[in-house]
């Protein structure tokens, strides 16, 4: 039975150097003022790959605007000086992550060879969304 012990202690020692030599990595996968500064670059890159013509001159110019902008926005909500503004700048956040998937869809349309590069990032987009849509969802108490 001692022996018992002595492998549960060790295994559950094991499994609390692993999480915490894991963690480092865990809190970047999470890390929203980083995935959105990304996100941003990403659009910047994808922006540059589109032809430069009269139409995709404007759709250009948005999907930088809004893309970048949640970054920009997730920053000021992270340094924000009340609930209320908090809540504020993440529902732009949000606002922006649906801009920009709509953005994105009209680059399809008007370049339809950059299809698959843009439904990784409408994906990414999207993801965002749903993440900022949990922040302002009330909690429910229990």
């Amino acid at each position: 039975m001692a022996k018992a012990v002595i492998a549960e202690k060790v295994t559950n020692t094991k499994i609390q150097m692993q999480n915490q030599a894991q963690s480092p990595n865990v809190k970047k996968k999470y890390d929203l003022e980083e995935r959105t500064a990304v996100f941003g670059e990403k659009i910047i890159e994808f922006a540059k790959t589109i032809s430069q013509n009269p139409i995709n001159y404007p759709l250009i110019d948005q999907i930088v605007r809004s893309g970048t902008s949640i970054g920009a926005n997730y920053m000021e909500a992270d340094a924000a000086e009340s609930k209320k503004d908090f809540k504020h700048r993440i529902s732009i956040c949000r606002k922006e992550s649906k801009e920009t998937k709509h953005w994105l869809r009209m680059v399809v349309k008007a370049n339809p060879g950059k299809k698959e590069k843009s439904r990784t990032l409408w994906r990414e987009a999207h993801e965002l969304m749903l993440i900022f849509s949990a922040i302002l969802r009330p909690k429910n108490k229990q």
